[in-house]
Order: C-alpha cells, then structure tokens, then sequence
C-alpha cells in the first residue's frame, strides 16, 4: 500500500490523462499499450514512489521497437512490472524493486 507508478517515455513523464491507448496500472504498475504507433518507440522506464517513505526509485530503461516483419511471435507485446504482493523490510534498510519488460 501507497505505492505509486509512472512511467517515463525518452526522459519525459507519460501524461495519460487524456490517451484512450495507455494506462498504467495502480495496482500492478504495469504499463499497457494499445494498437502502438511508429511515434511509440523509444525508451520507457518506470518510477515507483512512496509518499508514506517519502522516496521515488527508477528502473532501467526499456527499449520498445516495431518489428517491420509483422510477426509477433508468441508473446504479444507489452511492458509488464512485477513486485511481490508484500515487500518486508526493517526501519532504515534499503529495498529494491525491480522494473522488466517482457515481450517482441
């Protein structure tokens, strides 16, 4: 609980508050891209904060690139973020969450 997700496209902050194609999940912090464009690609990376422990940490960037073949392979494609249900971790230590992409 109080987590939060963004997700940074080519180092600027995605604005979705008007895009019918994207949605990050508040829930997961996946980031779901519909019928991607050509002006898609780039780098995507993903931001987890904490208001509660006041700290913002970044995953590395994730390259999205179209495929000029079509094929898709057997995964459709999407950048999926993955944490555990529930993180433990004593007052003062360091936690890391980790950011992945996986897909064609």
């Amino acid at each position: 609980p109080g987590l939060s997700y963004t997700w940074i496209f080519n180092n600027n902050t995605l604005d979705l508050q008007e895009d019918s194609r994207r949605f990050v999940s508040q829930a997961t912090g996946n980031l779901y891209l519909a019928k991607v464009e050509p002006w898609d690609v780039g780098n995507y990376t993903c931001a987890v904060s904490s208001a509660e422990a006041q700290r913002r940490a970044w995953g590395t960037p994730t390259a999205l690139a179209l495929r000029g073949d079509g094929v898709m392979g057997e995964y459709e494609p999407k950048i999926e973020v993955r944490f555990p249900e529930t993180t433990y971790a004593a007052k003062g230590s360091s936690v890391r969450l980790e950011c992945f992409a996986l897909g064609k």
